[in-house]
């Protein structure tokens, strides 16, 4: 779908579909190899000479690639085929110069390092995202602190709260995910190279930690503490991340959905014309963005399942595990950035509707704050009895279409607990019953502020 004219924009952006591109992961490949030619013949390993005419050949310009896919489809892997181009292009310059290239790596230990510098450009992308998503989540939560809405318990009425708590719980949890992404790059921003089976056995006179460290430095990663082929918990990681970023995104988008219900009409997606039209009925505005965020957030945390299968690698170098990072990698990213972009400018551009929440905590005729009511009931009559006293009484209440209030004013038990009218009116108001919903978002939106 990334790669479809009609739909690369909607499940993907321009920005993380060039990250995940042929030509930018070839160019990442030239990029290791040119680094490591050029820190190679700094401490003496390769001549200078060849590590210039490596280093001026390993442009993506300069890559034939139609004859990397021949090479690619016939080897197996891509980057053998890189790497003959470029011995044949500098020996082209002087025979044998070009046997330098490459020196004491392995094709996985390019391929991972390519791999790691995709993800490091994802997660810049990912970051410009959470911090648009946060900034206009704050905007929303001091908006509406003390906006009245209905709470919901499966999927039915339960207590009064306010949207900006509503918000201020998706800020919170934006905020955590802000926390991992920080915690996970020291773990996965990380050098491959170790060569063969990881030890490092080609690079002689006991340099190849230097020349290893020499590497990570001028690719800005840092150094492993030791080879990881087929230790792939740093992939892992990073998709489950990308799940739970998604999940997130997909909580949001299904509340918007509800929320967007005709009989309900708390918010609205942002709107332009003809955006979430049917063909048919001229009536309808479908909450399509949030659609797409929900597709997208269950086609990852689905494909990053598969990197968990990807962890379960034989010896030293895997037979076949390895791969599947290659398959659901790039569609993991550009779906997690395509649902983040789609929930940013839903978010930015959400249209709240105050009057039909403040509407539908009337549809209850008071029992909505049945709560509460008991609470007022329980010091006098008992906690438990008067559960079960407003129970049956906001059972009547459905039953003969009458006001909850009225229900309690006529009450023989209610009366005896000593509460006065004025005092039950206070309790079936809404607007008394939000708790600390207010404080709530005040300590989040402080928390966001010190954190930034």
């Amino acid at each position: 779908m990334s790669d479809s004219i009609i739909f690369r924009n909607i499940f993907s952006t321009p920005a993380i579909s060039s990250i995940w591109s042929d030509t930018q992961r070839t160019s990442y490949y030239l990029l290791f190899e040119a680094s490591l030619a050029s820190v190679q013949a700094d401490i003496g390993i390769i001549p200078r000479q060849a590590a210039d005419a490596i280093l001026a050949f390993c442009h993506v310009t300069n890559m034939d690639f139609d004859e990397l896919r021949i090479q690619t489809e016939k080897i197996g892997y891509p980057v053998l085929g890189v790497v003959k181009q470029i011995v044949q292009n500098v020996n082209s310059l002087q025979p044998g110069l070009g046997e330098w290239a490459h020196w004491g790596a392995t094709t996985q230990d390019v391929t991972d390092t390519a791999t790691i510098l995709q993800l490091r450009d994802t997660l810049n992308l990912i970051s410009e995202a959470l911090n648009a998503i946060t900034s206009d989540l704050s905007r929303l939560c001091q908006t509406h602190k003390a906006t009245i809405m209905v709470a919901r318990s499966n999927l039915q009425q339960a207590v009064p709260m306010t949207f900006g708590f509503k918000m201020a719980r998706l800020l919170a949890t934006f905020e955590r995910h802000k926390q991992r992404l920080a915690e996970i790059k020291s773990r996965l921003l990380v050098l491959e190279f170790g060569g063969a089976a990881g030890t490092l056995a080609t690079i002689k006179d006991g340099r190849g930690l230097e020349c290893q460290a020499a590497l990570a430095q001028k690719l800005g990663l840092s150094v492993p503490d030791i080879a990881w082929h087929t230790e792939r918990d740093r992939i892992a990681e990073v998709g489950g991340f990308f799940a739970l970023l998604t999940g997130t995104c997909s909580k949001f988008a299904t509340d918007v959905k509800l929320m967007m219900q005709t009989e309900v009409g708390e918010v609205s997606e942002p709107f332009y014309p003809h955006r979430g039209s049917s063909s048919t009925m001229p009536q309808k505005r479908n909450p399509i963005s949030s659609v797409y965020i929900t597709a997208m957030g269950a086609t990852v945390r689905q494909l990053s399942a598969a990197l968990y299968e990807a962890m379960v690698e034989d010896h030293e170098r895997a037979t076949g595990p390895w791969e599947i990072e290659w398959i659901v990698l790039p569609q993991i990213c550009t779906l997690t950035h395509a649902a983040l972009l789609n929930t940013s400018e839903l978010i930015a551009g959400l249209e709240v509707h105050s009057d039909a929440m403040k509407r539908n905590l009337k549809i209850t005729r008071g029992s909505v704050v049945s709560e509460a009511v008991m609470m007022g009931l329980a010091p006098k009559l008992g906690r438990q009895f008067a559960h079960d006293l407003v129970y049956e009484l906001c059972r009547r209440s459905v039953q003969e279409d009458v006001p909850l209030l009225t229900l309690l004013c006529g009450d023989d038990k209610v009366q005896e607990s000593g509460l006065s009218k004025e005092e039950l009116e206070g309790l079936c108001d809404p607007a008394n019953y939000t708790g600390l919903s207010v404080e709530m978002v005040d300590r989040v939106l402080a928390s966001t502020h010190l954190g930034q």
